[in-house]
């Protein structure tokens, strides 16, 4: 059954999916059965699961970088592929990906020439303003530290004002002080720009301050197990992490994600 979809509509549907890979040896394995899910015009939703549970799948899936084999995915109402030639789809994922021999602002500013239009040079500069990368316009990447090489990927991927904000692990490599660090930045910038996100991610803590909805995963064929409306109001501070609902929280969420029979 759909979750339900946000007041303003839904940006991102997903009806029964299922996807399958076959394998060399011509094995089917089953990643995705039956996923149903729906996300409003503006909401930001966090997809939680267990490794190889297909979450990442999904991301994909709504990215236009696979195909279903089962089900429909819509965005907007399209197919993914539409708004991704159309460049109305933001993407960043663990990997920054950033071109060693683009300055920063040159990495940020490579969506315009991938579209082939002119580099909006005055929205660069206010992405690199945003993301709080204001002076090293200039860098290369392997002179920026790992979180702000992450801070100029989410910067590339939001340069075109996409319609939709995908994130795969856009932290995971990090440690776990700058990790909280830019879970506090990216919570600032998406309240400031109030773009539809699917933030796939392992850290329930992170799911659980960022977002408006947490979706559950089980393990591998990936089914969704719960949706769990976050009640936290915002603006989010740090302070929300150290409540005990928070707390509470999170250890319900990851009682979910233990294996079966798990002691």
């Amino acid at each position: 059954m759909p979750t339900p979809a946000g007041p303003a509509g839904d940006a991102i549907r997903l009806d029964r999916v299922g996807k399958a890979f076959t394998l060399d040896d011509g094995a089917r394995v089953d990643a995705l059965v039956d996923i149903s899910l729906s996300i409003g015009q503006g909401e930001f939703v966090a997809l939680i699961g267990p490794s190889g549970c297909g979450k990442s799948t999904v991301l994909r899936l709504i990215a236009a970088l696979e195909a279903p084999s089962e089900g429909r995915v819509s965005v907007e109402g399209r197919a993914p592929d539409e708004l991704s030639r159309a460049h109305r789809l933001g993407v960043a994922f663990q990997d920054h990906a950033l071109l060693p021999w683009l300055t920063v602002s040159g990495n940020v500013g490579l969506p315009f020439r991938l579209a082939g239009r002119p580099v909006d040079r005055a929205r660069v500069a206010s992405l690199l303003g945003l993301v709080g990368l204001a002076g090293f316009e200039q860098a290369r990447p392997k002179q920026l530290s790992g979180g702000m090489r992450q801070r100029a990927s989410i910067a590339r991927a939001l340069a075109l004002s996409p319609d939709v904000l995908l994130l795969d692990e856009p932290f995971g490599a990090l440690d776990a002080v700058t990790r909280r660090r830019l879970n506090i930045e990216l919570q600032r910038i998406w309240s400031e720009q109030r773009i539809t996100t699917l933030l796939v991610t392992h850290a329930v803590d992170e799911a659980i301050f960022l977002a408006d909805r947490v979706v559950v995963m089980s393990g591998r064929p990936g089914r969704i197990l719960r949706t769990l409306e976050v009640p936290f109001a915002r603006p989010r501070g740090p302070e929300v992490m150290r409540t005990p609902e928070f707390h509470r929280l999170v250890d319900e969420l990851t009682l979910l994600l233990e294996p079966e029979g798990a002691a």
